[in-house]
């Protein structure tokens, strides 16, 4: 079972063969080895900007989506942290190379971004509770797994600040809390053996194809 819960691990078995071209990516290779060109990690950052402003919305819906107090607190604590930290460590690391904020906030929406984006809020916009979390997950913990690999892994310093925001106690405590709320959420609403019933192989595809737009994002941040 992952660290993360046994819900997120099911999930990510199911989808073996994305999952590991997503969290293994040349991309991701490049970040552990320094070797990624500065101009295409400056590229992600910016399109990465955007990404968040529109997933920041979709655990929006999350609050709106959910049954119980607990729920809602760490949904809309998500908000808070995507908006609050995470969008503002891409703001510092692109005013240090010279891209404004309103150049950030302006930058133009890659297609792949767009797929992405639309896919997460769709999902919540027409989906359920559940629906939405399998639509959430392979960004969230994905990077979780990415982090904690490349902080054992690296052998340059060269993206070694983003490696250690992901790596870190607070981003992965965080994703702990995540796992947990996914566990609990298909046991309120399915029952124990939730991976049992029809529904389940539809969570999973959501989860899938969320994994395949992650690969995709990555591809993207290779092509300034």
């Amino acid at each position: 079972m992952s660290e993360y819960g046994k819900a997120f691990a099911l999930m990510r078995d199911a989808a073996q063969g994305p999952w590991r071209d997503y969290t293994r990516h040349t991309f991701v290779e490049g970040l552990k080895d320094g070797t990624l060109p500065r101009e295409a990690f400056l590229h992600y950052l910016r399109q990465d900007y955007v990404f968040l402003t529109h997933f920041s919305r979709a655990w929006a819906l999350a609050v709106v989506k959910a049954q119980t107090h607990e729920e809602m607190q760490v949904a809309s604590a998500t908000v808070n942290g995507l908006m609050h930290e995470e969008m503002m460590l891409h703001v510092g690391v692109c005013a240090d190379a010279g891209i404004s904020r309103e150049e950030l906030f302006a930058t133009p929406e890659r297609p792949e971004n767009l797929a992405y984006t639309r896919f997460v809020l769709e999902s919540g916009y027409s989906g359920d509770y559940l629906t939405l979390l399998a639509a959430l997950v392979p960004c969230v913990i994905g990077y979780a797994e990415i982090g904690s690999r490349l902080a054992q892994e690296a052998t340059s310093e060269t993206y070694r600040p983003w490696i250690d925001t992901y790596a870190g106690d607070q981003y992965q405590s965080y994703c702990h809390d995540i796992g947990a709320l996914l566990d609990a959420a298909l046991i309120r609403r399915l029952g124990e053996n939730y991976d049992q019933l029809p529904v389940w192989s539809d969570l999973c595809k959501t989860f899938e194809t969320a994994t395949m737009l992650e690969v995709n994002f990555w591809q993207m941040g290779l092509t300034p």
